[in-house]
């Protein structure tokens, strides 16, 4: 396990300086004036153009800018914005707000979604395993502000259960509602895998001869049907929190949260690529450790599955 570990890690350098790279060039690469608006209604003087340029090294090559970059990220600096704002500050405030909340929203994808699918999966074709294929569907169906705006008039404003917008102070109680409004659509392709995995698990020898030892139904499918039918599942979650992070700006645009999302949205209108690439990398890092998370835990869940 050891040298797998190793072997992996060594494995994400050669992906993350490939993927960063890409992201760097493709934001940078976009037409357009940088310094439009920095100045109010009135251009920006050459001077200050020339000056910004030779700072932020606009005049040079993408892959020497790139070095320069990478370079001061591995000493912690992601750089500032054309104002003078550090980047630093910007992730640290508004990193762990999108964090909560997608870890909100994957606790509730894991548990209405796992739920639902062992349930419809044990019982097929009955009245609640319709119910769940027809509402997952309506979820897929829907796009995702259709789902905020509709429960956040629902239980914010005419119901009143919750407040229709999210405080600075990031309660639990207050996250729940975003947290299901972007985890939703998540939610419903895991309870369609996790019903589709355990109804063929069901079937296997290993739960007949289970059953047939005489073991409680609970435990048949707690311990030997249900450990069998999570990897696919954990492998949605586990690639999921990325998603959740980066597709976190219409959640957080619904419900007023300070997160990534906004940031990322901001950046773009004002053309702050510095910003928009370090939020990325960020993600990025997320995405590749996550991975790597995933594939050590089959082996847990699998014992078949044993890396060398």
């Amino acid at each position: 396990m050891g040298r797998y570990l190793l072997r992996r890690l060594l494995q994400l350098v050669p992906v993350f300086i490939g993927t960063t790279f890409m992201i760097y060039w493709l934001v940078w690469s976009v037409p357009g004036d940088p310094f439009a608006g920095k100045c109010g209604e009135r251009r920006c003087p050459e001077t200050y153009v020339a000056f910004m340029t030779e700072k932020y090294q606009l005049d040079q090559p993408v892959w020497v800018q790139y070095a320069t970059y990478m370079k001061n990220l591995l000493q912690g600096d992601f750089g500032t914005k054309f104002s003078g704002q550090s980047i630093n500050d910007i992730i640290l405030t508004s990193y762990p707000n999108t964090l909560k909340l997608a870890l909100v929203a994957l606790a509730i994808e894991a548990v209405i979604g796992l739920g639902a699918g062992v349930l419809t999966g044990l019982r097929r074709n009955g009245f609640l395993d319709n119910l769940v294929l027809v509402s997952t569907l309506f979820l897929i169906a829907l796009p995702i502000f259709v789902i905020g705006f509709v429960t956040q008039w629902l239980f914010g404003v005419k119901w009143g259960i919750v407040t229709p917008t999210v405080s600075s102070e990031m309660r639990l109680t207050e996250l729940i509602l975003p947290g299901f409004v972007l985890g939703s659509v998540s939610m419903a392709y895991i309870a369609r895998v996790a019903r589709t995995s355990i109804a063929e698990n069901r079937r296997g020898d290993y739960v007949r001869t289970a059953i047939a030892k005489g073991l409680p139904m609970r435990r048949v499918v707690g311990v030997h049907l249900l450990r069998n039918s999570l990897i696919p599942v954990v492998t949605l979650l586990g690639t999921d929190l990325g998603a959740l992070m980066g597709g976190a700006i219409v959640t957080e645009g619904i419900f007023g949260i300070n997160g990534i999302g906004r940031q990322v949205y901001r950046a773009i209108l004002t053309k702050e690529s510095a910003t928009v690439v370090s939020i990325v990398v960020v993600l990025v890092l997320v995405y590749l450790l996550m991975n790597l998370l995933v594939d050590l835990l089959y082996a847990a869940l699998d014992p078949r599955i044993r890396y060398e």
